[in-house]
């Protein structure tokens, strides 16, 4: 009997080299023609067999459990045949959970689940914890796999672990001491179907809390979370007074004791106080007191591609928020600063509307600059707004930072995933922040 691993992408890989090095049978299958020399060597050294181009169903015969890569539909043949076979299909961190559970070395479990927010939310709460002197490690859908996060980690470690809805597709016994569902909009509808099949499928974080565990949900939109899964106990954030929200002078509190002032966040918008408060609420429930929460809610720098200020020149700020790949998330960027914006806007295009950025445009604008493979959609939707058609991504951020005049921030988000001229989301921040390195050091406007 054998585990096949299906995707050999970074998740998919560390479930391979974990199950190996523990001595069980293991099997890669991905859609790649050839893994490439580098890899090939590397599932050599380990003993672990490769089937590259296709998911031939005689995989299937010895097979004891299938670990399914997130990005991998359940509806593809293959995993659709697995579960006809009554096979086990899984992820990678239901693979992780499984260890922790085995280990029982005191290590605990927080997630974090919503369309947007859920890095930020994820990374500040594992800062919370750590500046509190309580050992934790942010892992999951943000970088790091969390089996290499568990395999790394001394006991007692607080996992704060970012989920994805198609990461949460596969767990089937994962289970959070304190769990987060920060917002739900359209996104990956193209997976999922409906925006009924999306919210059920994030509601699965809270599958398996019991009494002594922690809900954390948004206070304006019970509608999201209030058949939610699990006897947790429910904690609510917003702008009202709740369990942790922000008054109308500005005061972040938890359980009605003060924080911070969100004026000595280094995180800006609307959203970055709702992600902190969310934060907080997990942090607390694993331990971390109220005096550390102010003391690391004050030093939180933000993730790299957050609306991440990367450089002036005369006037003129630059703002990448290259994780900005839906139209939610670049509202967002675009209400989290007062403007006039240049905005980069594009890549590939993820099927929904662009009309929504009119209102949060106006009075703030500009220019657009519309670029990659979205440009036909972006100028159906938003023609009449002053823009520029420039489609090369070096072209469009030089185009850009020409037209920003002092007083500007020049904002790369998207609303776009970047797989039209780049591997990633980072890959595509990474060089915006160059471009603009280099305009910072180029003469001054004049």
């Amino acid at each position: 009997m054998r585990t096949v691993v299906m995707g050999a992408g970074r998740s998919g890989l560390a479930a391979a080299r974990h199950l190996a090095k523990r001595g069980q049978a293991v099997l890669v299958t991905d859609k790649r023609p050839d893994p490439g020399p580098v890899l090939e060597a590397e599932l050599t050294g380990l003993g672990i067999p490769g089937v590259w181009g296709d998911h031939p169903f005689v995989l299937l015969d010895g097979c004891e459990e299938l670990i399914l890569s997130p990005g991998i539909s359940r509806s593809v043949p293959f995993v659709a045949a697995a579960i006809e076979q009554g096979i086990p299909v899984v992820g990678e961190v239901e693979l992780a959970h499984r260890v922790l559970r085995e280990r029982a070395d005191g290590s605990r479990v927080l997630a974090v689940t919503g369309t947007n927010g859920k890095s930020t939310t994820t990374d500040l709460a594992a800062h919370l914890l750590n500046v509190s002197g309580i050992p934790s490690v942010a892992c999951g859908n943000l970088g790091t796999p969390m089996i290499e996060a568990v395999e790394a980690a001394a006991p007692g470690t607080v996992f704060v672990v970012e989920l994805s809805s198609y990461q949460l597709e596969s767990t089937r016994a994962f289970h959070a001491e304190g769990a987060a569902f920060l917002n739900l909009t359209p996104d990956h509808l193209a997976r999922h179907g409906t925006m009924e099949t999306y919210r059920r499928t994030k509601l699965r974080i809270f599958e398996g809390q019991g009494a002594a565990d922690l809900r954390v949900v948004p206070a304006a939109h019970p509608e999201w979370w209030e058949d939610a899964p699990g006897s947790a106990r429910t904690a609510r954030f917003g702008w009202s007074a709740c369990e942790a929200w922000c008054d109308g002078s500005g005061l972040l509190r938890l359980h009605g004791e003060p924080l911070v002032s969100r004026s000595e966040l280094l995180i800006p918008g609307d959203h970055n106080v709702e992600n902190a408060l969310a934060a907080c609420l997990l942090a607390s429930h694993a331990g971390a007191s109220r005096e550390r929460l102010c003391e690391g809610l004050k030093s939180y720098p933000g993730l790299a591609h957050r609306i991440a200020f990367c450089g002036e020149k005369g006037g003129v700020r630059a703002y990448n928020d290259s994780k900005g790949t839906n139209v939610d998330a670049t509202l967002t960027a675009i209400r989290a600063l007062p403007g006039p914006l240049v905005l980069l806007l594009g890549g590939t295009d993820k099927g929904a509307s662009y009309e929504p950025m009119r209102e949060a445009l106006a009075g703030k604008l500009r220019r657009l600059v519309f670029l990659g493979e979205a440009i036909p959609q972006l100028t159906r939707d938003l023609a009449d707004l002053p823009h520029e058609v420039v489609p090369g991504f070096d072209d469009a951020v030089r185009t850009a930072f020409a037209l920003a005049q002092p007083g500007d921030q020049v904002l790369l988000s998207p609303a776009c995933a970047s797989f039209d001229q780049f591997d990633n989301f980072e890959q595509r921040g990474d060089r915006f922040e160059k471009l603009a390195q280099t305009w910072c050091q180029s003469p001054a406007l004049t």
